[in-house]
């Protein structure tokens, strides 16, 4: 009950702020339950429908302010480019906001569509999800915000990741959690037989960096929006393309179908090189095992348990990616 009322207390003291930043009262309130820690609200006010977003402060310390803003800007530079994601506003030139009450939040147009199950989109889906994540990427990369001398993410050597599979094998092995040491040492062989020579190939620029069923919506016949561009980078565009494709088209099973969708789309605005997809899709593995397989991954929620998922799918999966995807 604290909580709720907690809840109503900030909806309130925004509420006051959004009226006073942009003259309009809200008429109804109806909490966003995905993202963690920080609340949303979709507001309906005379105007129309809006979505208010507050930041948690226990979650903002782990922010870099100017970053955050960095991709805000962007955000509105693909809106303005007529890129599928929320309209921004802004008040006095601000995007972050701070409420009466010190609450910093943010404001923006409220998307039509729904976010899908993991793994449940259709072809139709996966290819207008490919051509708007290609049409983001050649934006983001058209050199008008420049270039960084090294991508977000350095790849670790393989000593240091074998060195962290035995570390949690042994944590595992400590807390009488016997039944994740099968997985544990999965990923180790993986880790002990990946082609370091794949991450040669990758090329780095600006992506979005988290492209997953949460921040997507979709209608039937297509992607309506793109959500969330707090994490946005100098990092590898191929990450994009592979988390998106793995969150999107796998199921028990890896849709080839629906991957070949998403890559139809995503070539109608990017020149890729043969195995853009099976590159982008081991290195996704190679960045995001570590953080969602562990020896505490069986007290996972549910979308930790969906990640561990994937990188368990990709760990078991190496030579059946090369298989079914081929030079994608």
């Amino acid at each position: 009950m604290e909580t709720v009322v907690n809840e109503e207390m900030i909806l309130n003291d925004l509420a006051q702020t959004f009226h006073r930043c942009f003259g309009l009262n809200i008429i109804d309130a109806a909490p966003i339950r995905r993202g963690w820690l920080n609340l949303k609200w979709k507001v309906t006010t005379p105007a129309g429908a809006y979505v208010l977003k507050q930041y948690n402060k226990q979650r903002y310390r782990i922010y870099n302010s100017e970053e955050l803003l960095f991709a805000f800007d962007q955000q509105v530079r693909l809106h303005d480019q007529g890129l599928a994601c929320p309209k921004l506003l802004s008040h006095d030139d601000r995007i972050l906001l701070r409420s009466d009450q010190g609450e910093l939040f943010m404001a923006m147009e409220f998307c039509q569509g729904s976010i899908i199950p993991a793994g449940k989109a259709n072809a139709l889906q996966m290819y207008d999800l490919g051509l708007a994540t290609g049409k983001m990427h050649r934006m983001l990369n058209d050199g008008s915000i420049g270039m960084k001398k090294s991508p977000y993410f350095i790849p670790p050597t393989r000593e240091e990741r074998i060195a962290h599979w035995k570390s949690e094998s042994e944590a595992a092995q400590a807390a009488g959690k016997a039944h994740l040491l099968a997985e544990l040492d999965t990923q180790l062989s993986a880790t002990e037989h990946f082609d370091m020579d794949r991450l040669d190939y990758l090329q780095s620029g600006w992506a979005h960096r988290d492209l997953w069923v949460d921040n997507l919506l979709f209608d039937p016949l297509g992607l309506t929006a793109i959500l969330d561009f707090d994490r946005l980078r100098y990092d590898y565009p191929q990450l994009d393309a592979a988390r998106a494709v793995i969150s999107c088209a796998l199921d028990d099973q890896l849709d080839v179908s629906l991957a070949s969708a998403f890559m139809e789309g995503y070539k109608e605005e990017r020149s890729t090189a043969e195995g853009y997809l099976t590159n982008a899709l081991q290195l996704l593995w190679y960045m995001e095992s570590t953080w969602w397989i562990n020896a505490n991954m069986d007290q996972h929620s549910v979308p930790p348990a969906r990640f561990a998922k994937e990188m368990k799918w990709l760990a078991h999966n190496r030579k059946l990616i090369r298989d079914l995807l081929g030079n994608m």
